[in-house]
This record gives C-alpha cells, sequence and structure tokens, in this order.
C-alpha cells in the first residue's frame, strides 16, 4: 500500500497528532496521514504549543508501523525526509538539522517533528509541522526572529519569494499544503526503511550544530555531531565528552 495512504484531512481539529494516535489504537494501518488546514491544539516538544495561521503550514500526522529496531532512528530519519520535501518544493533552498529533531532554514526553525511511540503496542505517530507559506509578521513576536516559512518570507534571505516558481506549483503559485503532503509522504515512505547508517550518514551532512557553542539543562559546550546510536556528542570545558540521549540544547550567542 503506498505511504499515505488512508488520508484524513479535516479542515480543522485540535491536534493531528491525536487524531493520528486514535486511528493507530483502532488499527488503522502502516503510512495512515492525518493532516488539517488549521490546529487548536497543536503541539511541539518540551510541551510547547506549535502555532500557524489557517492554511499557512502542513499540519502532518502519519502512522508508522510495526515498529522494527531501524526504527529507533526514527528521530533523525524524520527530519531528513521534511529537509527532502523542503528541497523539492522550492529548488535551491537547502536545508539543515538541529538536534533532536528540528529543521532549519538559514539558521532559523521551518519545521518542528514530534514523534508519540507506543512501543508496547507496535506503533508510532510521526507528527510535522512545516512552515510553508507564512509572514514574518504572521508569526507570534516572540517567534519573529526564530522562525522561517518556505514562502511568503523572501525578504533578507528569509524563506523564498512568492515570486519565484517552484517546481511543484500550481500556475506559478507556491505549493499548497495538499501539494507538499504528497511531496512529503514520497520522501518519508524513503527514509522510514533507510538504514541506519544511511540515516547517520545523512544527518551528519546536514548537522548545523556541530562546531557550535551551546547548553542544555546540565551543562553547556561544543556540539560534536552524533554517534551511531543518534545521540548528541557533546565536547565540555576540560576535554571530555558527554552523550546526550534527550532533551533540548540552545545555542549560545
Amino acid at each position: 500500500m503506498t505511504f499515505g495512504w488512508p488520508h484524513r484531512h479535516f479542515a480543522a481539529t485540535g491536534s493531528t497528532n491525536t487524531r493520528a494516535r486514535e486511528l493507530a489504537a483502532a488499527g488503522a494501518p502502516h503510512g495512515t496521514v492525518v493532516t488539517a488546514g488549521e490546529q487548536s491544539s497543536g503541539r511541539g516538544r518540551q510541551g510547547r504549543t506549535w502555532t500557524a495561521p489557517p492554511g499557512g503550514a502542513l499540519l502532518y500526522s502519519a502512522i508508522v508501523r510495526p515498529l522494527e529496531e531501524r526504527h529507533l532512528m526514527l528521530p533523525l530519519a524524520v527530519p531528513l525526509a521534511v529537509c527532502a520535501a523542503a528541497e523539492q518544493l522550492a529548488p535551491g533552498t537547502e536545508c539543515g538539522v538541529k538536534w533532536p529533531n528540528d529543521v532549519h532554514l538559514d539558521g532559523r526553525k521551518l519545521a518542528g517533528v514530534l514523534i508519540e511511540a507506543r512501543p508496547q503496542d507496535g506503533w508510532a505517530v510521526v507528527g510535522i509541522g512545516l512552515n510553508l507559506n507564512i509572514t514574518p509578521e504572521e508569526f507570534p513576536p516572540e517567534l519573529r526572529d526564530t522562525a522561517v516559512s518556505l514562502f511568503g518570507s523572501g525578504e533578507g534571505g528569509r524563506g523564498v519569494s512568492r515570486r519565484s516558481l517552484p517546481a511543484v506549483a500550481t500556475e506559478g503559485h507556491p505549493p499548497t499544503p495538499l501539494d507538499a503532503t504528497r511531496v512529503l509522504n514520497a520522501h518519508l515512505a524513503h527514509w522510514l526503511e533507510a538504514e541506519p547508517t544511511a540515516v547517520l550518514a545523512e544527518w551528519r551532512a546536514r548537522d548545523v550544530l556541530k562546531g557550535c557553542e551551546i547548553a542544555w539543562e546540565d551543562g553547556s559546550g561544543v556540539a560534536d555531531g552524533v554517534d551511531d546510536r543518534g545521540y548528541l556528542v557533546v565536547v565540555v570545558p576540560g576535554g571530555d565528552r558527554v552523550f546526550l540521549g534527550a532533551g533540548e540544547v540552545h545555542l549560545r550567542l
């Protein structure tokens, strides 16, 4: 069965991840996708909210089942699929990944990933929010310096101008969320099946943190890539290395 089918779309919903979890618990197959034009309770990592104006972002969740050993790399594989999809939607764009699972464009956050797994039941839900067509003024004030949209904010090198003609578009207009869904389905199908060695190699090629000074709840240091488990490697003062398997890190400016 093609990844991305069945596809349930809602004009508005609380959270696509919540809808997808309900479908997964009811036995929906691998590759089932839920999208929405608008979310009232969108969630990001660490309990944050994910906000976007109606129709301005791809709000997407997919079911992955059964879970296998290679799916330990889901937090790395999914952002790689988002990077590839964004670059197909807007040729000339070059995306990077920020551990643990954000997608960046020109130093700003383009997309976020929230994975909710139920290993005991053999499934996971992959949630993705990809900013597509949002002007800087449409972002909440606290995000205007850190977020970016693929289209709609071309000034100053932030995003792609609406006047550009991407490969996936209708009559010269930026791709719609439905266009983006189709493209993302194909790239997710590829990266969810990729071997861990391929995932690690591509992640390392796109890593925007390596060599940067970072801080987290218990310390600070210089990011030195990811190890073969997908853990973030950090060189701390004194030269020792620590390995972060979960949590949040911040760039030290």
